[in-house]
């Protein structure tokens, strides 16, 4: 039973994650609409912030894997 609490309090850290990646997107295309010249400067350096961001969840999963199945 205290695993299974544990992993839902790690996959909590997802929530957060998965905002901080939508806006990181919506501020891109912010930013693309605004100025579409800079389009592949603005599209590389968005793919960089969401795999950044991506990485929270990805511990998140790992760490809520390892109390199921570990501990």
């Amino acid at each position: 039973m205290s695993n299974a609490l544990a992993a839902a309090i790690a996959i909590l850290a997802v929530m957060p994650s998965a905002l901080g990646e939508a806006l990181v997107c919506c501020h891109a295309l912010d930013g693309i609409s605004r100025n579409p010249e800079n389009y592949s400067k603005i599209r590389t350096t968005m793919i960089l912030a969401c795999s950044l961001v991506e990485t929270t969840a990805i511990y998140a999963l790992l760490v809520a894997i390892l109390c199921i199945f570990v501990a």
